[in-house]
């Protein structure tokens, strides 16, 4: 998920939202009047910008968590909003809202993996030495006996020469795979990206491509380093309820069951197997490795309480002048923590993350909607629900879409924008990854500012907000915002600012601050509707960079659409 204002190392793998059963209908809610108190203006403002960040953090909202009546006074203002500007609604059957069924799996943590081996039988402890989860919607899954086999990091990039399950059969087994990419761990930059985590270093990807193998389970060594975050977060993740959309609406494969072993435990298997764990990691990062048997078995009961909900995305759309089934999306999250038990201040209220997206595509909607002569391209403006439960609103999107990813030319993600003024600086999240980043550049120039990357680029990223899962299915995706080199204050003035917000971040102290400095935030939009602008007019199909690992994915939709790659 996302780290504003180039934050490093904060745990924003943690599930926090609790969303509740089925939402309310949309006219039980009561939302604050679009227009109350403030006249909007066609033009991108502060003034317009900081109002809508204001309603949508106040308390009233109740910290926008999904299935809440903070859902439904959400969903309805950002309606409001849509309607107001003129969009037309994008949604089922015609509406502005796009149900999105999920599943909550909650795991019995009493649940134990029984490893054995030449050594005998350990049984793992749930959160102190592994934890284990399904995806499949399925009450009780049993595995008994599964043989342990290390698949180094579990890669297979044809554009790579790199496949670390070569001549390997899975059926009714268990990998086990180390997290990050070939490359990271030892430092060198002729391996993948180097130190920069690729798409193949998330450990989503990973659990995919064992499904993808065949695999009955996968298992993923913890290492701090490489997976950015302490053993507290993941631990912290995989406990208590977990939420997913339905297998039947996701089109990536799934899993038996997945979860990640601690980096002492994972010692203690290699060497009961007679290997040596940091011996097998260097291996690994060497191309033809081979997979290795470790000489065990694992089985487990896996016991989970599953329940069925649901939640909205909010769809708005600006249909082009010449070619309305051609669209470019710009895309925001609309949900947040919700409220949670407790004394003083339980509101979390999710200003930066990401009431500041949801206003930012309000805005650029706005002036689209108002701008002479319209858009050649449609423009979809897509607000989406359980980001912070795993990115599942853009999944079910990117499944479901209004406008068919094929003909969706680009995607422009806004996710805690930076409030801390003017920049230098415009930091492009993942930069290197695709053509769209060419145009931003002009923007970018006009603006006499330099593009950058994120700070922490082994922290992966761009695989943690919303725009992900049109970028794994092939779209090309710019997740862009302003950077640290403040006018006011350079560099320090911004560290300054990314160790506030680090305090504030996933707390109740994330709130709405008439005084923040909405000049910055204001460039950054100007410049994002630029791309959006030179995109829906000048008919181009910006690609990824060669070597991405999504462009074959791009080109193949494109040719079957009958375009050029």
């Amino acid at each position: 998920m996302r780290k504003p204002l180039l934050l490093l190392a904060l745990p924003a793998a943690l599930v926090l939202a609790a969303c509740g059963d089925k939402t309310a209908t949309p006219d039980t809610a009561t939302p604050p009047d679009a227009q109350a108190a403030h006249t909007f203006s066609p033009d991108i403002t502060a003034g317009d910008f900081g109002e809508m960040v204001r309603v949508l953090a106040s308390d009233e909202f109740e910290g926008r968590a999904p299935g809440t009546a903070g859902e439904d006074k959400t969903v309805e203002y950002i309606k409001a909003q849509f309607e107001r500007i003129g969009l037309q609604p994008g949604g089922d059957n015609n509406d502005w809202y796009q149900t999105v069924p999920m599943v909550e799996t909650t795991a019995d943590p009493s649940t134990v993996l029984r490893l054995r081996n030449t050594a005998g039988e350990r049984e793992l402890k749930f959160g102190d030495e592994m934890v284990i989860g399904t995806r499949t919607g399925q009450a009780e899954i049993n595995v008994a006996d599964s043989e342990l086999v290390f698949v180094g990091y579990g890669v297979d990039a044809p554009e790579q020469n790199w496949n670390d399950y070569a001549g390997l059969d899975l059926k009714g087994k268990t990998v086990v795979m180390l997290v990050n990419d070939p490359g990271f761990h030892a430092n060198d930059a002729t391996l993948f990206d180097g130190e920069k985590m690729t798409y193949y270093g998330r450990w989503t990807y990973k659990f995919e491509e064992a499904a993808r193998k065949g695999a009955v389970a996968a298992l993923i060594i913890h290492d701090t380093p490489g997976a950015s975050y302490g053993w507290d977060v993941v631990k912290n993740s995989w406990s208590g309820a977990q939420f997913d959309l339905r297998a039947e609406d996701d089109p990536e494969p799934r899993l038996p069951a997945q979860g990640w072993i601690t980096g002492d435990v994972a010692k203690q298997l290699f060497a009961d197997a007679g290997l040596d764990l940091d011996e097998q990691i260097k291996a690994a990062n060497t191309r033809g490795f081979k997979p290795v048997p470790l000489n065990a078995t694992v089985g487990f009961d896996l016991k989970s309480t599953i329940a069925e909900k649901s939640s909205r995305n909010v769809i708005g759309i600006l249909p082009g002048s010449e070619t309305p089934d051609e669209a470019i999306l710009y895309l925001a999250h609309w949900d947040h923590l919700g409220k949670h038990e407790g004394e003083g201040d339980t509101i979390y209220n999710g200003a930066i993350d990401n009431a500041t997206g949801v206003a930012g595509i309000i805005e650029i909607a706005e002036k689209f909607a108002t701008t002479e002569p319209k858009p050649k391209r449609s423009l979809v403006f897509l607000a989406v629900t359980l980001e912070e439960s795993g990115l599942l609103g853009s999944k079910y999107y990117v499944a479901q879409p209004s406008i068919g990813l094929a003909q969706t030319v680009g995607v422009i993600n806004l996710d805690a924008m930076s409030v801390a003024g003017p920049s230098r600086d415009f930091v492009v999240t993942g930069k290197g990854n695709s053509e769209l980043e060419d145009i931003l550049q002009t923007y970018a120039d006009q603006q006499n500012r330099t593009l950058v990357e994120e700070g922490n680029t082994a922290g992966g990223f761009y695989f943690r907000s919303d725009h992900f899962n049109f970028a794994k299915a092939g779209v090309p995706a710019l997740y862009a915002k302003g950077g640290n080199d403040l006018v006011d204050g350079g560099t320090a003035a911004g560290k300054a600012a990314t160790d506030d917000y680090a305090k504030r971040y996933h707390q109740p102290s994330d709130e709405y601050n008439p005084d923040w400095n909405l000049e910055g935030v204001v460039q950054d939009l100007e410049a994002l509707y630029g791309v959006g602008r030179t995109l829906a007019d000048d008919g181009q199909w910006p690609n990824w960079y060669e070597g991405n690992p999504f462009k074959a994915a791009r080109d193949q939709m494109r040719s079957e659409a009958g375009g050029a790659p």
